[in-house]
């Protein structure tokens, strides 16, 4: 089955159980259409580069998935009809990536960086 990473934006007002409960409902979805989530990773509030829905900060949550194009399509049009998500970005890939996403990972861990001044 094709593999995907999924990045989904939910509002800011709702509280971190609510946002990991939409993770889980998604995931429930994607399960009852042959597919199945591989990990998840809630990211937590972040702030936005720009308002959506007049909502400065929402809550972040990364879906890495193994499943049929009908069971993505599904979840994608059940995202966007829900309230509580802002924004969905859904990508193909080849395989997915070992250890946690960048976002996850300290600051220590990232790698080589300049020194400030």
């Amino acid at each position: 089955m094709p593999l995907y990473e999924h990045v989904m934006i939910a509002r800011q007002d709702l509280s971190n159980s609510q946002a990991e409960g939409l993770i889980e409902h998604f995931g429930a979805v994607l399960s009852d259409n042959g597919g199945k989530l591989v990990e998840q990773e809630y990211w937590g509030v972040k702030t936005m580069a720009y308002k959506i829905n007049k909502n400065r900060k929402g809550h972040y949550a990364f879906l890495k998935t193994d499943a049929p194009s009908s069971a993505v399509q599904e979840m994608e049009r059940l995202m966007r009809l829900h309230d509580d998500v802002m924004r969905v970005l859904t990508i193909k890939v080849d395989e997915h990536a070992e250890g946690p996403s960048v976002q996850m990972q300290k600051r220590d861990e990232r790698g080589d960086r300049r020194e400030r001044r």
